[in-house]
């Protein structure tokens, strides 16, 4: 049972593929997602926006609006109580203005009626007076002299739209660059882009005075929304329950509220259940995007490769909130490499867009767009290849890192299968081009509780804290069974309340398996340990005797056998019900995932298109649990990555006003638009975890804005610093030089 060996073929669960239990339901349309939820009498609710990116809000005067037949609630930003937020990190309460609209579309009030038609009729009756301010929508404008300021009671130095500093300096860096034989130095910038997932938002709550509330949402941390909803509205966290539904999609985007206190502050008001779903507008107005992002990069290297500085100064834009990703991108913007000598500086900006949110690997595509170009960029310096330099360069373990020095880490492993595939030792076809790119994630830990309840028939339920985003149910199923010594047909996994389980942190950061997994093997090692004991008693020898063989106990003194099943069918009688709990706490030692991938382009120079035609990613997985949905990750994120380095960016106007809020405008990846996305799962055993998982979820999208600008800069022969590479851009960067 505590088998610490990684070999796939001495595992009975883990490192296999496993039917996904869950799949059955979501193909017949069975599945429960947060639009699905309804209960008697409920209404629904639409929310009214700004009308202005910037703009103090003189006057609302929602009365027409109140009278109108079937309307049962209207609520404002004034209707919330004065909450303190503080404590509450990046989710920071902006769930609807008062006194000051920041961003356009930002809600200004809120219907309840009997049918989301009256409810759409009442917002155009609410009358709202405004006072019009300038508008910043990016760091150049945020930061200038003359801007208006968003907000005046951060913690940030007085008159300043900058709420956030950070600074990484080692070694000599004037010292550094003067070892160098070839210094670049370019500047690099990425636009804001949406996580693109399918679902919008959408939750149904039911307050209940004097009893338990309710809210029903699609959410990547139903706690998360459990402790926020109730400091907004001044609730006890005992007063409310909240229920995650299935989700179509997070990445991120889904692991802070939008919606959920508008929705239950109307329930409070109507005395009745109330529904919001938002509508794909909605979703791009007013929902958390990735952070836009600018940087100036400047490095150094030896005739011979060796890297000697590196220095950068870099700015994330925050929208109207903060929330930037600064430590994700100060963490992640050179930790490939050893380089002795290093001076970062980054800061967090606010402007009149949406509070951005985490999109899978926050901070870490933007930050390392400029490192792996250059990367490439000093190899063609040099005449050498491009794996053959990281390789010289590449932190091992014992070398330093954010959290101390490096534990056992795969990225040498990862490097080396790059240069060996099957793709980069191919040839590259007339009229393409290729380029690669490397990439850390330092992956995350956190909290995580599970429950294992064992039945009479020797079968379990495994209750877990964290979403489901993609199969985790299923994983942690076999990591139960593996432990366990039963088949995983026989282990029944699901996510539980906020009452029904304890906390656990919100699913995102690469961090379910790893955290999420160890916690079962602390709620199973819990469940063999009582199994033990009663196997024991029944033989008259101590516990720690007993001996374990798929998933039977031996009793070594005459050999008998006795299954989980029969000792889980007496268990009632021999001290009740065996349970099982695991709760893991933060994690301050984590370990990282390390990615190589290798893209190939065509580039009509005519139009500027760029057509990807070949793509290979390679990650350590520590140890791929379920290698399909390992693949499925690693491809997953690659495709996200190219749609954000090809054409996916917020369009704004002078105004503030988005301007390609649908999918129709903003271009996200179609199948027709990729090649299949080729895996290669390197395994180098996470020392930190009983089975060596290391998280997956998040790596695979941080090369990919590098490696097709990269790629697309060798079949145009101009450099691409400046995302996405869509067509229009690529084109004026072949004709003009570039686009400023």
């Amino acid at each position: 049972m505590g088998n610490d060996a990684r070999a796939k073929d001495i595992f009975r669960s883990i490192g296999h593929d496993a039917a996904r239990p869950d799949a059955v339901d979501k193909v017949k349309g069975k599945a429960k997602f947060g639009a699905d939820i309804y209960q008697s009498g409920m209404l629904h609710a639409r929310l009214l926006g700004s009308e202005y990116a910037h703009a103090r809000i003189v006057s609302i005067d929602t009365s027409a609006a109140a009278r109108l037949p079937g309307v049962k609630a209207v609520v404002t930003g004034e209707d919330f109580p004065k909450a303190d937020m503080s404590g509450i990190g990046p989710w920071i309460n902006d769930n609807m203005a008062r006194g000051k609209a920041l961003y356009h579309g930002q809600s200004i009030a809120a219907v309840a009626a009997t049918s989301a038609r009256i409810a759409e009729a009442a917002l155009e009756l609410i009358e709202v007076e405004y006072e019009p301010l300038s508008v910043v929508t990016s760091v150049a404008a945020a930061i200038a002299e003359d801007a208006p300021i968003l907000h005046d009671h951060l913690d940030a130095p007085p008159s300043s739209n900058v709420y956030a500093t950070d600074n990484i300096s080692e070694g000599d860096i004037a010292a550094g660059f003067a070892q160098a034989d070839i210094i670049l130095e370019e500047d690099f910038t990425v636009p804001t882009a949406h996580q693109g997932y399918i679902e919008p938002p959408a939750c149904l709550a039911d307050y209940q005075d004097g009893n338990v509330s309710t809210i029903w949402t699609t959410t990547q941390g139903h706690f998360i929304v459990q402790a926020n909803v109730a400091r907004t509205l001044g609730l006890e966290m005992s007063q409310l329950k909240v229920v995650p539904t299935e989700i179509g999609g997070g990445f991120g985007g889904k692991g802070s509220p939008y919606i959920e206190a508008i929705t239950l502050l109307l329930s409070k008001k109507a005395g009745r259940p109330v529904k919001c779903v938002m509508s794909r507008e909605e979703v791009f107005r007013r929902t958390g995007p990735g952070a836009a992002f600018e940087g100036h990069y400047r490095i150094g290297v030896k005739h011979d490769g060796t890297l000697t500085a590196f220095a950068a100064d870099f700015s994330f834009e925050s929208g109207a909130f903060p929330g930037a990703p600064l430590h994700g991108g100060m963490d992640t913007i050179f930790r490939c490499y050893r380089i002795p000598n290093v001076e970062v500086n980054g800061k967090a900006v606010l402007t009149n867009k949406p509070m951005v949110r985490a999109y899978r690997g926050p901070g870490g595509p933007q930050v390392t767009l400029g490192t792996e170009v250059l990367m490439n960029e000093l190899a063609k310096k040099l005449n050498m290849d491009p794996i053959v330099l990281r390789q010289k360069n590449a932190v091992a373990e014992g070398d330093p890192g954010s959290a101390g020095p490096f534990r056992k880490i795969g990225f040498e492993e990862c490097l080396q299968a790059a240069a060996v595939s099957e793709h980069y030792q191919s040839e590259v076809k007339p009229g393409e081009a290729r380029a690669l790119a490397a990439a850390y994630w330092h992956n995350g830990g956190g909290p995580s509780s599970v429950v294992i309840k064992m039945n009479s028939d020797g079968t379990a339920n495994l209750i877990t804290g964290a979403v489901d985003l993609s199969g985790t149910r299923t994983t942690l199923a076999m990591i139960a069974a593996e432990r366990l010594g039963i088949g995983v047909e026989n282990i029944h996994a699901t996510v539980g309340d906020t009452e029904t389980t304890g906390y656990n942190f919100v699913s995102g950061g690469s961090r379910t398996v790893n955290a999420g997994g160890q916690a079962v093997i602390m709620a199973v090692d819990d469940v063999v340990r009582q199994l033990g004991e009663r196997a024991a008693s029944g033989w008259n020898i101590t516990p720690d005797r007993i001996e374990w063989d798929c998933g039977e106990a031996v009793n070594p003194d005459n050999g008998e056998r006795l299954s989980i099943a029969a000792i889980c069918r007496k268990a009632p009688y021999t001290g009740g019900t065996i349970t099982g709990t695991g709760s893991l706490s933060v994690q301050p030692d984590i370990s990282p995932s390390f990615a190589v991938h290798i893209c190939d382009v065509k580039v009509d120079g005519d139009t500027g298109q760029s057509q990807i035609t070949r793509y290979t990613v390679i990650q350590d997985a520590g140890f791929a649990v379920h290698p399909k949905f390992v693949e499925g990750q690693l491809q997953g994120g690659a495709v996200q990555g190219i749609g954000w380095a090809l054409n996916e960016e917020y369009v704004y106007n002078d105004a503030g006003v988005l301007e390609n809020p649908a999918f129709l405008d903003y271009r996200i990846p179609l199948a027709s638009d990729l090649p299949m996305i080729e895996t290669v799962i390197v395994e180098v055993a996470n020392p930190l975890h009983p089975f060596g998982v290391r998280g997956v979820g998040e790596a695979g999208v941080v090369p990919p804005l590098a490696a097709v600008a990269s790629a697309i800069t060798n079949a145009t022969g101009v450099l691409m610093k400046n995302l996405p590479c869509s067509p229009t851009n690529v084109w004026q960067a072949v004709n003009d030089g570039g686009r400023e």
